[in-house]
């Protein structure tokens, strides 16, 4: 880990940066306040960047479902994929627009798994050893999945590659890179940034950067 950027990041925690105290309408407002617009796709993450090939990627789904899920590679190209185009903003204040991604639907995911009625809450966990938290209804949408190409070529290692979750109208923390497994939880649990001082939810337009 970088423990560097990370102690840097929970003192901008612990200080409220790039607060600006304004809220604005998704449906009014492109972008969300204190965001500033690039066409650049900056780097995040925490130091490490794994290397996991698509034959050694694999990706599993537990906790309170029906049934349990694991998918290779091949199987999860062979789900059905989708194609999207979003918006994207980090919590660093940056926010990218139009980007075009493919992916599996994670409404075609709920589907198969069948969460329990106590599921409330996921859990998503990372190759590099990030975590974060969900609610339930904030993947339940028709505009949340996980991506594996971005601008109509695979997803570079760096950003995430070969998959990760894409959840667009929360900050970017939110969509986990190098994913690799997911819990189902009837209680709200705080993930790796969430416990050193970020929003347990992440709205960009409520300006929920820190909690």
């Amino acid at each position: 880990m970088n423990a560097k950027l990370v102690g840097t990041k929970e003192k901008w925690a612990k200080e409220g940066r790039a607060l600006t105290g304004l809220s604005a309408d998704p449906a009014k407002e492109r972008r969300p306040p204190g965001q500033r617009v690039t066409t650049d796709f900056p780097v995040l993450d925490l130091g490490i960047q794994p290397n996991v090939s698509q034959a050694e990627w694999s990706f599993t789904v537990g906790g309170q479902i029906a049934y349990p899920l694991k998918l290779d590679w091949r199987s999860f190209i062979a789900q059905a994929q989708e194609s999207f185009t979003n918006d994207i903003h980090c919590v660093t204040t940056w926010s990218r627009y139009d980007n075009r991604w493919t992916g599996m639907p994670m409404r075609s995911l709920l589907a198969q798994v069948k969460p329990h009625p106590t599921a409330k809450f996921l859990m998503v966990k990372s190759y590099d050893g990030y975590s974060t938290n969900i609610a339930l209804a904030d993947v339940d949408r028709d505009d949340v999945f996980i991506g594996h190409a971005w601008q109509d070529r695979p997803l570079d290692r760096e950003h995430g590659g070969p998959a990760r979750l894409v959840v667009p109208h929360l900050y970017f923390w939110k969509s986990a890179k190098w994913i690799r497994h997911i819990t189902f939880m009837d209680g709200d649990q705080p993930g790796y940034w969430e416990a050193r001082g970020y929003h347990m939810r992440g709205n960009p337009w409520k300006e929920e950067r820190y909690g």
